[in-house]
């Protein structure tokens, strides 16, 4: 008895068989919409040097590499590895306490940063994403938080000239 074998449509073995190029097509995609936005940033008068266009026009241009570059790598034959899970459980479902928790913290920071400024919002998000992701040190986390916090909101603020809302401790920062 012979058995026989069930093949799929030769269109869609291709396109299973290349289904990074979607991949490679979203970073393609992404490269072109920063590369116009970019080339389109109005020019700053009386500006010499480097202007605020660099960087998005090096990181557009990036991603289109890379996009050509995965493109050839999948035309070529090259596959990504199947995830093996290490350490992982494929079989169990999905966290979604801790998704919650960290759309959560997120959800307060875009509310509370108007309101009380960057450094304490930023504190909120650090804490709140360190304790979604299980850190139960309830001495060093919101200090760690708070840290951090302020040193971001000194980074963009003083050194990158970001105004980000300082809220109450504008007048101390």
């Amino acid at each position: 008895m012979t058995t026989t074998e069930v093949r799929p449509a030769e269109g869609k073995s291709w396109l299973k068989e290349h289904s990074e190029l979607g991949i490679s097509a979203v970073l393609a995609v992404l490269g072109v919409l920063v590369l116009v936005d970019a080339i389109s940033l109005p020019a700053i008068p009386n500006h010499r040097g480097i202007g605020p266009d660099v960087v998005p026009i090096v990181i557009g241009c990036a991603l289109l590499l890379v996009a050509g570059l995965l493109a050839l790598d999948v035309l070529k034959g090259g596959k990504g590895e199947a995830e093996g899970g290490e350490d992982v459980d494929l079989s169990a479902p999905g966290d979604w306490r801790t998704v919650m928790l960290l759309a959560a913290a997120f959800l307060a920071n875009v509310v509370l940063i108007g309101l009380v400024g960057f450094p304490i919002s930023g504190a909120v998000l650090f804490w709140g994403a360190a304790y979604a992701l299980g850190s139960r040190n309830f001495v060093r986390d919101p200090l760690v938080a708070a840290g951090l916090s302020l040193v971001t909101y000194l980074v963009f603020n003083d050194l990158l000239g970001v105004a980000l809302p300082g809220g109450p401790l504008m007048g101390v920062l």
